[in-house]
Formats: structure tokens, sequence, C-alpha cells
């Protein structure tokens, strides 16, 4: 995160005057284009694209991680016991071009960005990426019956059948300010048109409360059995994390007892084994999203926390509930 963008967001926390002065106007201009925009694609003003199959995209209103991909991945996976078939696009972030690829087991993240990659490692399920998200979508019909776009609320050039907006439950929707003012791609009543609305790690009302849990840990070259975290109770770590919200990761590794010494990186950092000079030779935890641009390094220390999703109300089932009540029509 770069000087202006650190004064950004401590001015959503704490605005002065000036801060106010400068920040209001573009503000109000954002909200407005941002509703004219969403309305011409309602009109028809704009093409929306629909697919052969049906589309879940599960998005958010505000900028930075609310934890999307988690329960992107639960998602899918829930898809895939049921029956259907999935594919994932994804704008990816960071990657070297913006056209529409498909990712395998060789695409590195630095091409397509960490989210991607991650998914496909994980659900083995299509993946593929590129600012044109409709064109993205198409490059999977072939071999799927159902999209999930990993964000992309506010991508309405791509026709949607169900809606799902995450909350990260902590921040909530921050001061409730647009762009640059505040983080809203969208102004908070947008909530009330999608079809599900979850909260991680808190709850809202109306909404469906998903917890994002440190599970087992595993080694980030592949070698070795898992371990259940508990094991690592009472261990020193060095703790590692390149994510939107570096505190949530060394948190739940403090519940389960490891004893930490933190290292928190830019979001999406691009790591290097250098990265791992502490000095001595105590393991180094990290998650997954970290893991999938470390898988080459031979460094035995590194190891990687999967993440489970507690989905205690069945989200899953009632979004794959509502899609199989679709009309024929719409798949």
């Amino acid at each position: 995160m770069n000087g202006f963008n650190r004064w950004l967001v401590r001015r959503w926390r704490e605005p002065t005057l000036l801060s106010r002065m400068l920040l209001w106007p573009p503000a109000a201009l954002f909200s407005v284009l941002a509703a004219l925009r969403r309305q011409a694609y309602r009109r028809g003003w704009f093409h929306v694209h629909r697919l052969p199959v049906p589309v879940i995209v599960v998005g958010n209103l505000t900028v930075g991680g609310s934890g999307k991909t988690p329960l992107v991945i639960h998602l899918v996976t829930a898809l895939q016991a049921a029956g259907w078939s999935p594919g994932v696009v994804s704008r990816g972030y960071g990657g070297a071009g913006g056209d529409v690829r498909r990712v395998d087991s060789e695409t590195g993240p630095e091409v397509v960005g960490d989210e991607p990659v991650l998914i496909h490692w994980i659900c083995a399920c299509p993946v593929a990426v590129g600012a044109d998200r409709p064109g993205a979508a198409r490059e999977l019909v072939a071999d799927c019956d159902v999209i999930v776009a990993d964000d992309g609320l506010q991508h309405y050039a791509l026709g949607r059948d169900i809606e799902v907006a995450v909350v990260d439950g902590r921040e909530g929707l921050g001061n409730g300010w647009p762009l640059p003012a505040g983080p809203l791609r969208e102004r908070a009543a947008r909530l009330e048109s999608v079809d599900f609305v979850a909260v991680r790690d808190g709850e809202r009302a109306g909404a469906w409360p998903i917890d994002v849990h440190a599970d087992t840990v595993h080694r980030v070259d592949g070698s070795g059995e898992p371990e259940p975290l508990a094991a690592w109770r009472d261990t020193y770590v060095h703790a590692v994390a390149g994510i939107g919200v570096p505190e949530r990761f060394f948190s739940q590794l403090e519940r389960a007892g490891v004893l930490i010494e933190r290292h928190a990186f830019a979001d999406h950092h691009a790591y290097r084994p250098e990265d791992f000079d502490f000095g001595d030779e105590r393991p180094v935890l990290m998650t997954q999203k970290d893991a999938v641009k470390c898988r080459l390094f031979s460094d035995t220390r590194l190891r990687y926390v999967a993440a489970r999703v507690d989905d205690r109300n069945r989200l899953a089932a009632a979004i794959v509930d509502r899609l199989d009540a679709l009309p024929a029509t719409e798949r």
C-alpha cells in the first residue's frame, strides 16, 4: 500500500476538515455515476452478456479483502458435491496482461494473480481470468454447467442469475461513504437487491454468518502429511501473511495457542526466497494464498495453514437449492 493509499484509509477512519473538502465532492460524483451505470445496464442501454449456463457472482460493496475467495472455494466444493461442474472466472490481480487466459497447473500467480491460482489448486476446476469477464466466462462454458464469478458484483456486463455479497463482520461497510471518501463501490442499499448477504466473522440482520477457521498445516512443497493446527500449540514460529487483513491470520494462530512472530507483507506481495531470511531456523506458517507463490522455493521451513469455512447456517446449500430451482430457460 503506497503513501497516498495509507493516508486515504486513515482519513476514512479519522476525517479532517481538509479531507472532507477534498474527498466528499468526488465521492458524491462517484456515487451518482455508479448508480447511473447500474441503471444503464438494467434498462438495456449497455449490453448485458447472457451465457447458456447459470452465473453466480460472489462480490462485495467495499474495496479490500472481505473473504470472497474462501467462500468461492467453499461454494465450488459444494456445487461439485451436488453434481454440478462449476468453473470460476476472476479479474485476477497483478497479472501480466489483460487478455483472457485459462489457468492450469503450470500457471504462476505472477501471470494471473494469487486467487485464481489458489482456486484452481484447491478445487481442481476450470478457471479463467481476464478484464473481459464475459469473455473469460465464455472460455469455460464448454466445460462447465455453472459459472462462479470471484468478485464482479459491479461488473454488470456479465449477466448473472444469483448474486452473493460478502461483508466483513469486523469492518462492516466502513464509514458508509463511497470512494474516495470511504470504501464503498456502491451505495449500502445495494445489499437489499442481492440474493444472499454473507457476513464473515460477525452478524448482520438478515444475513448468513460464515467464519473462516485455520484448520490443518501442510508443507508448502507438498511433501509429508498434514497436521492439525492444534499440534502446533506452544510452538514458536514465524507467521507470514500477505493478505488484505494480516491480523486476521495472526489472531487465528494465537487463538490456537501458536507462539508467533508477525511478518505482515502487502496484499498480493510477490515473495522472494530472501523474504524468509529471519535469522533462525524456526518454521514459517503462512496462508494458502501466500503458499501458491512459494511452491518452488527450496525451503523446508515453509508451511501453510489450510482454511475451513464454517457455514453453520448452510449458505452454500441454500445457494445450490436456489440454483436447482432456476427455470430451465435460465439454466
